[in-house]
């Protein structure tokens, strides 16, 4: 797979990140002057503009290497959004993206952190863990950060998923946002996040975050995912200036098309 690189900090950007979206309306006129006018889901595109400023020789090189492989336009590869959530669906947990383990029962509309009804209760009627989780065509060479708001009536714990790699969160009675970094599975071609809980416990589970980088920022509600595996330069010229010893600076685009 061939996937845009991540920094030497984990992260995919820096600041500044520009992205644009941009959507299409087919519009018709009829000859009695009607007009009809309908979305045109595949019309749709994505542009992101990434500054890169004091990379090392090393990230410099890496991004190179990139472009090389990517031989510029021509051929596509997997972007991962730094400004979105990886997760599709992030607070539709009885979506079909989510794989459920049969034992979890999942009731919506429960009051959240945010001062909605958006959270989720979590009941495991089974004896061992059951869980919710995504797998995504990310990656498993990259660092991952795996963030969700956990609450329970009785103190529990929580395992969080990143690829086979799981760790442990304890829950208490108030909101608390738990995360867990970790790379994937080396050498995978997807990874999977997911949110366990024990048998016989019942939590509940509002904004479930995955992103490519090794901390968490502020929660993204999503629906379609941030993983973008048919994205593709946006120039055929890739210009890194070096600004002093083991320094360097750029600029890359990075548009995603439906239709391609």
């Amino acid at each position: 797979m061939l996937a845009y690189p991540q920094l030497e900090t984990g992260a995919i950007s820096q600041f500044p990140v520009k992205k644009t979206r941009r959507a299409r309306t087919i519009r018709n006129q009829t000859a009695d002057g009607t007009t009809i006018q309908l979305a045109d889901p595949a019309g749709g595109a994505t542009e992101w503009q990434l500054w890169y400023e004091d990379l090392a020789d090393e990230e410099a090189a890496a991004l190179l290497a990139f472009f090389a492989s990517a031989e510029g336009t021509l051929n596509s590869f997997t972007f991962l959004d730094p400004t979105g959530n990886l997760l599709a669906w992030s607070e539709a947990l009885d979506n079909a993206v989510w794989q459920r383990d049969p034992l979890l029962a999942l009731t919506g509309g429960a009051a959240d952190p945010a001062g909605g009804t958006r959270a989720w209760q979590a009941a495991n009627g089974g004896t061992g863990s059951q869980g919710i989780r995504q797998t995504l065509a990310a990656p498993g060479d990259f660092q991952y950060c795996m963030s969700v708001y956990l609450r329970a009536a009785t103190p529990t714990v929580a395992r969080l998923q990143i690829g086979s790699q799981t760790a442990e969160r304890y829950i208490g009675g108030g909101w608390n946002r738990v995360t867990f970094s970790a790379s994937g599975d080396a050498g995978a071609s997807s990874t999977t996040f997911g949110i366990a809980v024990d048998g016989g416990t019942t939590v509940q589970i509002y904004g479930p975050q995955a992103e490519p980088q090794n901390g968490a920022s502020a929660y993204k509600t999503s629906t379609t995912g941030g993983v973008y595996p048919d994205a593709r330069m946006g120039s055929d010229s890739l210009t890194i200036t070096a600004t002093d010893v083991n320094r360097h600076s750029c600029k890359v685009t990075i548009i995603h098309v439906n239709h391609l």
